[in-house]
């Protein structure tokens, strides 16, 4: 009897030893599940919520031309544009047919056709394009990049017109058959006619509202993820890093192969993973779908972002193209100054393969609290401070739009409203 009791004792210990080794080996406390990508790295912890990549590509403005010249714009998120938006995209654009952009006085259709112009920003390429609206496959501009879509109604007409314009500048693609009405667009251009008017300037390449603007700041509580973190999703074993201070404060940690810098007392990072690749043309649609995948992997998304393509196009990708997600709050995006970086990740991949990734460690909520008012310029004065600008920089404003600028104050974040003017060589001005 007593060696049944002793028999049953050890058993009961050993299970209970096993059970015990499971747990340590497999569920550490705080550590979750781990997953092995493809490329080698690790995923642990669950950051930030994961997107597909059609969450990143939408319109940067919706700009509404209602005829007789009165013009308005409708921003991401907010209720018109996202109406709009969510009709066009359900329709379909077919049989595409090329013609140079001088065929048509683009000025002239804007001041009198009732219309809808979605701008892309730098341009997105065909092929993603149409994981977000339904173009049919057509070889005549598959391989075109695209930045602005007008679909407008002219006077007397049956049927509306869709063109797709090129980031070249110098084609534009008609859809010859599109699922769109009359009454669709005219409906479409009607939810414009009680908001902020805007006046077109310099060709109707640039629109600015006839009255001031009144924003409101945004007032974030922060935390930030930590260098544990980032090693666990970045490294395959972050075991074998080690940590070098640098004398600017900032610290490195690296596996002798890829590298983590923290920077900005913890609230920066930039990633590198001088990988050799093949030297060979880039794709932009894989870069895209690639960039997408590895944050998804190694970190997520803490918001709302908007894909931007800042290298060349067509004949002039390079082996390396850069990504930029650009994040937005409410519906407008994100400017990091040079003291606060904060709003965008950036990424460089070669061949697919990411070698180069930065962004901010900072968590936010999703809506924050409402700070003090700011008036923005607009009419004659907004056209007065465009004017100051050009003057100042000695380079022409190609395009305006309201954005915010953060500042940390504490571990307080402030999202600042004011005018970001693009210049000629694709910098910056902010002013408010």
């Amino acid at each position: 009897m007593k060696e049944q009791l002793k028999t049953a004792a050890l058993t009961l210990l050993v299970a209970v030893s096993l059970v015990q080794s499971y747990l340590l080996i497999y569920r550490l406390p705080g550590t979750g599940q781990v997953v092995v990508s493809s490329a080698g790295y690790v995923r642990t912890d669950e950051m930030g919520e994961q997107l597909n990549v059609e969450d990143t590509l939408y319109p940067d403005r919706m700009i509404i031309h209602m005829g007789e010249d009165k013009h308005t714009i409708f921003y991401p998120n907010s209720a018109f544009y996202k109406l709009i938006y969510a009709r066009i995209q359900a329709r379909d654009f077919a049989a595409f047919q090329a013609q140079p952009i001088s065929a048509e006085d683009w000025e002239k259709v804007a001041a009198n056709n009732p219309g809808i112009e979605l701008s892309f920003g730098t341009g997105l390429p065909v092929p993603l394009l149409q994981k977000t609206m339904r173009l049919a496959a057509d070889p005549t501009f598959e391989t075109a990049d695209i930045d602005r879509i007008w679909i407008y109604t002219g006077s007397g007409e049956e049927k509306p017109r869709a063109f797709f314009f090129s980031s070249n500048g110098q084609d534009v693609y008609e859809a010859k058959q599109l699922d769109l009405t009359v009454q669709d667009v005219l409906q479409h251009v009607a939810f414009g006619e009680e908001w902020t008017p805007y006046r077109p300037l310099k060709n109707h390449t640039l629109y600015v509202p006839s009255k001031p603007i009144v924003l409101a700041e945004a007032v974030l509580e922060t935390d930030a993820f930590t260098s544990d973190q980032m090693q666990r999703n970045l490294f395959a074993d972050p075991a074998v890093t080690r940590n070098i201070h640098e004398q600017d404060g900032s610290e490195i940690y690296t596996d002798s192969k890829r590298s983590l810098q923290i920077e900005d007392e913890g609230r920066w990072m930039t990633y590198t993973d001088p990988a050799a690749v093949p030297a060979i043309r880039a794709d932009a649609t894989e870069s895209v779908l690639s960039a997408v995948d590895f944050i998804n992997q190694h970190g997520g998304w803490n918001g709302t972002y908007r894909a931007e393509l800042t290298s060349g196009s067509g004949e002039d990708y390079n082996a390396d193209l850069s990504v930029r997600f650009r994040q937005y709050y409410g519906s407008l995006p994100i400017f990091g100054s040079g003291t606060v970086r904060y709003g965008y990740m950036d990424l460089v991949l070669q061949q697919g393969t990411v070698s180069f990734y930065e962004r901010s460690l900072l968590e936010t909520p999703e809506e924050g609290e409402q700070g003090p008012q700011y008036t923005l310029s607009g009419g004659q004065d907004l056209i007065d401070r465009i004017v100051k600008v050009e003057e100042v920089h000695g380079l022409k404003v190609t395009d305006l739009y309201p954005a915010y600028t953060p500042r940390m104050n504490g571990d307080t974040l402030r999202l600042v409203p004011g005018w970001v003017a693009v210049l000629s060589d694709g910098t910056n001005a902010t002013f408010n």
